[in-house]
């Protein structure tokens, strides 16, 4: 079984300090979260970052300001949100990839998340697919239902997403597939052949990625997800969570993948020793 590579989501674009103290805000806090989750083990960030109110944002300035930071502590592979806001516009979301991360997220379709209805229109899926293919970006091909796994074969088709693919599969979600081993095994079947997949879990979190670990997939997992390291006890740093995961890791047998490691596994461009544009 290939290596494990684990993904940090540190603070995504709607946890406050309200909810929890520890969620990192600013850049200088972001980054320093980076640094420790990648010490225990996470390969690879999923980058939102704030505004000055705290909000999130798509202002490139700030994802550079982050970027940079995070690159002066550790050698982790930059993956960049296109749903900073959600239904920003299109330009605004796929800008991102104009910054050259090895990684940008592909909402593979609409959903009504809780009360928000969070919009990725055909010729949204489109544009994206189109515009990582011209930034030379992999796509984090970001499934919440089996629907959304088929849109993504219909982009493939088309000839709009680039082998291999790189799917996460989120479970828990309002709106979305439940957090259940039924849901998370009916969406692994309908992957198309070759895919690497890894596992976002909202609720039911430990089990979902300990079946995932088990079955080769890979996991992401930070204060974006959850907040509670486990019931009613709040995390107090996303490497909490790493640690965790590389503790089940060891003992079902599997080993965790440096960023190097990781790079080949997603067969990701290799960027991380440049300087972000």
């Amino acid at each position: 079984m290939e290596k494990l590579v684990i993904t940090v989501s540190p603070n995504g674009g709607l946890i406050t300090k309200e909810d929890t103290p520890y969620v990192p805000i600013t850049t200088e806090e972001i980054a320093e979260e980076v640094r420790l989750s990648c010490e225990a083990g996470a390969a690879i960030v999923h980058l939102h970052v704030r505004g000055e109110d705290g909000s999130g944002t798509g202002d490139l300035n700030v994802f550079k300001e982050a970027v940079s930071k995070i690159k002066e502590r550790c050698d982790i592979l930059i993956g960049l949100t296109t749903a900073s806001k959600l239904n920003a516009p299109d330009e605004e979301r796929l800008s991102v990839c104009d910054l050259s991360p090895q990684l940008a997220s592909l909402n593979m379709g609409s959903l009504n998340f809780g009360e928000v209805a969070f919009m990725n229109s055909p010729d949204y899926l489109r544009a994206a697919g189109k515009k990582m293919q011209e930034c030379k970006v992999k796509p984090e091909l970001e499934v919440f239902d089996l629907g959304m796994i088929e849109n993504a074969k219909k982009l493939i088709a088309e000839g709009l997403i680039s082998a291999p693919y790189h799917f996460q599969l989120i479970v828990g979600a309002p709106g979305g597939a439940p957090a259940t081993p039924k849901a998370l095994l009916s969406m692994i079947d309908h992957l198309p052949e070759g895919s690497t997949w890894g596992v976002i879990a909202l609720q039911n979190q430990l089990l979902m990625h300990t079946i995932a670990i088990g079955l080769g997939g890979h996991t992401r997992v930070g204060m974006e997800e959850c907040i509670e390291i486990r019931p009613g006890e709040l995390a107090k740093s996303n490497a909490d969570f790493i640690k965790r995961l590389v503790m089940i890791a060891k003992e079902l047998g599997r080993e965790v993948a440096t960023p190097e490691e990781a790079e080949e596994i997603f067969s990701l461009p290799s960027r991380r020793f440049t300087s972000v544009k």
